[in-house]
This record gives C-alpha cells, structure tokens and sequence, in this order.
C-alpha cells in the first residue's frame, strides 16, 4: 500500500509582537498531549490558508490577519498515506476564551526559543527559527 493515498493539510505558525518580542502560539494535540501548531485537512471551498485559519479558531480560539509568509511545507506519513502539510505565518489579532476545542487543548504563547525547543516536528521548528527572519524582511522592504 504506502503511497496510495495522499493528503493535503494546511497549519499555521500563530505569532504576536508583545514588548517588542515574537512570541509563538502553541495547543497541544488531542491525545499525546505534545505542544504542536494548528493544522487540519484543506476544506474544498477555502484557501490552504483560510482552512489554516479555521483550525486555528477551533483548536485555538484565534483570530488571525489575512496577511501570511507561505513558510514552506513537508510531508508526513500517516493515515496509510501521505500527508503534504503547507504551512504559513498568522499574526493573531484577537484571542477568544471560548472556542470548540477549549476543554480539548490547552493554549500557550512561548518565546521564540522555547517554541523551537517544544516542538518535535524538525521541519516546524526550523520554520518557527527563520520566521522572525522573513518578518523583519517583509516590514523592512
């Protein structure tokens, strides 16, 4: 079996200026409990990043700016397939205490560093190391 099915997802890297810094947002999955970004499948009618932001309210009650830095994308092996994960900035603009997946996850902002170092994802963690990078590219052009 092995490459019979494919799957596109989309995820977000949720971040926030406070103080001058760049935090990242981090949830933590449903069942390990490990500290990971939003992401889910792409819905049909939205974008790989509206769909990313969805997931992001759901599993973590924020909103974020329609502007984003595609970051890049890998793939996983799961659900007996492959899974091609895109992944893009979100700078959060409103956080809501309530949401769907509330009782589910818990939410947390981590320095930059520590976001790096929470998650296991090599290819995340690399993405969340250059985004300060790419952002203070975009905001000084």
């Amino acid at each position: 079996m092995g490459e019979d099915f494919h799957f596109d997802q989309s995820a977000v890297i949720p971040y926030r200026k406070k103080d001058g810094e760049l935090q990242i947002l981090l949830i933590t999955s449903i069942r390990k409990k490990k500290w990971i970004i939003p992401k889910g499948f792409i819905e049909f009618n939205l974008s790989a990043f509206e769909s990313a932001k969805k997931e992001a309210y759901e599993e973590a009650g924020i909103i974020g700016a329609n502007e984003t830095i595609e970051l890049g994308n890998f793939k996983i092996d799961k659900y007996g397939g492959d899974v091609l994960i895109k992944v893009y900035s979100m700078e959060v603009v409103e956080e809501h205490e309530d949401y769907s997946e509330k009782n589910l996850r818990k939410r947390k902002w981590f320095s930059l560093d520590e976001a790096v170092k929470k998650i296991e994802t090599p290819e995340i963690a690399n993405m969340i190391r250059k985004l300060e990078t790419k952002l203070k590219a975009i905001h000084s052009s």
